[in-house]
């Protein structure tokens, strides 16, 4: 069962594991803090970021590129961070771009709307509207619209993996699922019914009633036409259970899809996305398997 995010729970052994100056900045209490800490960790030479592109004008919903310099056919991710379906910005995941461009992607980190202001239906419809920017227009930010992969975190996980596993989300922009490369899912929530009578944001966000929320699993969608899949999942997380993984990566085997399901001993929710970061990419292979998939799924020359 997916759970809120506190930063506080999650400081005392995050703390024990960064340097000095960014426990520092942590003990501010205010997550902008962490991440514009994290951020500031990551600046890297030779990448160029295009921020703030509007794309969807209606919601005024905007989106980053960062790309490689040069980048000619590159492959592509549009990614999702997770946040409870509550909260979150992109700005916080520039860690994740400048780590994905540093190794020859061009990454696409839209924002979405989240609840209260929308519930199940406006945060999916804003995802598919942004892959479908992505697929649209990446090719001018030198990216392969050919070779693009969906990756998310947590509930970002749930958007992305909806996306690649109930069509009918893209289907309003002529794509399907098998259209992109791949999806890559880190702790995501895949299946995670029936929820708990006591979390009230989250039957309010995905329904009351057994039909709403099977809509909201991607494991309930899967029939044997999805694009592959890397799923990865830390052991120790207390934030989104491991079950939610090897339910999909179990369902996902049975319909004879490719998927490749990574579990890491000891590692937990934040430290599964963190370890994308410089400073934190020792604590789990996040980023080296992420891109040996890319890499094995793609028609783009590798870096």
């Amino acid at each position: 069962m997916p759970m809120s995010f506190s930063p506080r729970r999650f400081w005392p052994s995050f703390l024990l594991r960064i340097a000095l100056p960014m426990a520092a900045l942590l003990l501010g209490g205010c997550e902008a803090t962490l991440f514009t800490g994290l951020n500031a960790t990551d600046r890297r030479a030779g990448i160029e970021a295009t921020h703030d592109i509007v794309f969807d004008a209606r919601h005024q919903l905007k989106l980053d590129v960062y790309r490689p310099a040069h980048a000619d056919h590159a492959p592509v991710v549009v990614f999702f961070y997770g946040g409870s379906w509550t909260h979150g910005e992109r700005a916080w995941y520039r860690f994740v771009g400048t780590a994905l461009a540093a190794h020859g992607i061009v990454a696409v980190i839209p924002d979405y709307r989240k609840y209260p202001q929308v519930k199940m239906d406006g945060f999916m419809q804003d995802g598919a509207r942004a892959v479908a920017w992505a697929h649209e227009h990446i090719g001018s930010f030198g990216g392969s619209p050919g070779d693009m992969f969906v990756m998310g975190h947590s509930a970002g996980g749930q958007i992305g993996a909806l996306l690649v596993t109930d069509p009918s989300w893209l289907a309003p922009y002529g794509l399907r699922p098998d259209n992109l490369a791949g999806f890559i899912g880190l702790a995501g929530c895949y299946d995670f019914m029936p929820i708990d009578p006591g979390e009230k944001d989250m039957l309010d966000i995905f329904g009351h009633d057994q039909a709403s929320q099977a809509r909201a699993q991607p494991v309930r969608h899967v029939s044997g036409h999805e694009p592959p899949m890397l799923l990865l999942q830390g052991t120790a997380d207390q934030e989104v259970a491991p079950s939610n993984a090897i339910s999909l990566a179990r369902t996902l085997r049975e319909h004879h899809d490719a998927v490749d399901l990574k579990l890491y001993p000891a590692v937990g929710h934040i430290t599964l996305a963190f370890a994308l970061s410089r400073p934190l990419r020792g604590k789990a292979p996040t980023l080296d398997d992420t891109l040996a998939f890319i890499h094995a799924h793609t028609s783009a020359p590798s870096p």
